[in-house]
């Protein structure tokens, strides 16, 4: 979506209008990280709050489920990065408040704590990542853990990195065989390049830097299919990892890594 930095309420209800007019068989619509109101803090507000409410109306009137990014939730004295899931009946099922924000960058910003999956009745399960997230594979891999055979990932990235976000938005769905559904905003919020993987690492579709739906059928079948056979009928990494029994030396209790503790403070660098 060309959004701008503040206010898309009514831009957003339009593209889904628009969507549902000229793809009525589409089942789920998703839209970019922060899409709603972009990267002020002035626009957080509690969840449920007028915004959701709205994006609930907008469901229920289209018969979708709908994942509309993510915003900033106030909670108390915290602010969270949040993206709620919105079934047909205009119900939020759940919500994905984003493990890691990108500080330094992204500050004032509190850490969820849950991996989050939610299920499509007759379809399948579905995870719910948020943008820097995926730079820690251990939240695909918790996903892919939990069942989750589609991850929907909303970004926000207008930066010379996007090119390295395909490569593990790749990655991610190669390593978990899983579909990834990689959804960057244009305009104000973003350089565009969404990107929608298949579970053995083929580009489903890439996208331009302009605006334009993405209408794809994803065949939950062969996410299953490929964990159960291999990819490309080779690798099943999803059986190794169940079967290996490595204990990982980072998560043990109270573990901590000397070569981490070398690394300076989490800031911005400074001009060299």
């Amino acid at each position: 979506m060309d959004a701008i930095n503040g206010d898309n309420l009514d831009l957003m209800t339009k593209q889904i209008q628009k969507v549902m007019h000229r793809f009525p068989w589409v089942q789920l619509i998703m839209f970019g990280e922060l899409s709603a109101f972009g990267t002020s803090l002035s626009f957080a507000q509690p969840m449920p709050g007028p915004a959701v409410n709205h994006f609930c109306s907008l469901a229920k009137k289209h018969n979708i489920w709908l994942l509309p990014g993510s915003m900033y939730e106030l909670d108390g004295a915290q602010i969270f990065n949040t993206a709620p899931v919105i079934n047909p009946q205009g119900d939020v099922v759940v919500m994905h408040r984003k493990l890691y924000p990108f500080e330094p960058y992204e500050t004032g910003i509190s850490s969820g704590s849950q991996h989050t999956v939610f299920d499509i009745p007759d379809i399948g399960r579905f995870g719910v990542s948020i943008c820097y997230d995926m730079w820690f594979p251990e939240t695909v891999r918790a996903l892919a853990y939990l069942g989750a055979e589609v991850v929907l990932h909303p970004t926000l990235t207008d930066t010379l990195d996007r090119d390295l976000e395909l490569s593990i938005a790749r990655t991610s769905a190669i390593t978990n065989q899983c579909y990834f559904v990689d959804i960057n905003s244009c305009g104000g919020l973003g350089n565009g390049k969404s990107l929608i993987v298949g579970p053995e690492g083929e580009i489903l579709y890439q996208s331009g830097t302009a605006e334009e739906p993405i209408p794809l059928i994803l065949d939950i079948e062969r996410a299953r299919y490929t964990r159960e056979t291999g990819v490309r009928g080779l690798g099943q990494p999803l059986k190794s990892f169940r079967d290996g029994g490595i204990a990982y030396p980072q998560y043990k209790p109270g573990a901590s890594s000397s070569a981490l503790d070398l690394l300076g403070e989490l800031k911005k660098p400074d001009r060299l």
